[in-house]
């Protein structure tokens, strides 16, 4: 089948954030909620997870959830979660001899587009993130021919982090918008951190205000 010219730019979004623990899962949920309210069919796919020990946290408990706003997305958490490694570190290091196919995850999301108008897919940790030697998230992203989603920390360094990813993403031509994650430093983010948001990033805008009535 022939798709359409930006036939996955419209149908999906790829979650990525500055680094680990910034709350890719938190925004994939916020997004699914969104699409969903939209009036979208909507579904999730994770194309890997590291940490995995019984089954994969985040991969299950955003497939329980997306079944909830669409229950036609009758897939499983190993079409969802096509590649689990038991090792907490960057992909090239957990799969340790495991080779990853790019085309493989391709197929997986294709499979997936079949049961929802709109796929949202978490990334694993930043950017940078290796997932072979010398293939990174970021490779990923622009080959899954996404819009993406950079969500940034509030906490004190967050400006550096932010504007580097920002960065990368322009050099690889990939469409994006930035969101902050109100989370860490929470107290201090409006007098620390935002002065420079709001004079020198006039695009970024507010997780928690996403789905704001």
């Amino acid at each position: 089948m022939i798709k359409e010219k930006n036939y996955y730019l419209k149908r999906s979004l790829f979650i990525t954030a500055t680094n680990t623990d910034i709350g890719k899962s938190y925004a994939a949920k916020e997004f699914l909620k969104y699409y969903s309210n939209k009036g979208f069919k909507v579904g999730y796919f994770k194309p890997i997870e590291t940490g995995v020990k019984d089954y994969p946290l985040d991969g299950t408990m955003l497939l329980n959830f997306t079944k909830k706003l669409n229950p036609s997305f009758d897939v499983n958490i190993n079409d969802v979660v096509p590649y689990q490694f038991e090792l907490g570190a960057a992909p090239y290091v957990a799969k340790k001899d495991i080779s990853i196919d790019i085309n493989y995850i391709k197929e997986k999301r294709d499979y997936l587009l079949q049961f929802c108008d709109f796929l949202i897919i978490e990334g694993a940790g930043g950017l940078m993130v290796p997932i072979e030697e010398n293939y990174f998230l970021c490779d990923l992203i622009r080959d899954l021919e996404c819009k993406t989603i950079l969500i940034a920390p509030s906490k004190l360094g967050g400006i550096n982090d932010t504007l580097l990813s920002r960065n990368l993403l322009k050099q690889k031509n990939i469409d994006f918008e930035t969101y902050i994650n109100l989370h860490i430093d929470k107290a201090s983010f409006y007098e620390v951190s935002y002065p420079y948001y709001k004079d020198c990033i006039k695009d970024i805008k507010f997780l928690h205000e996403l789905n704001k009535i």
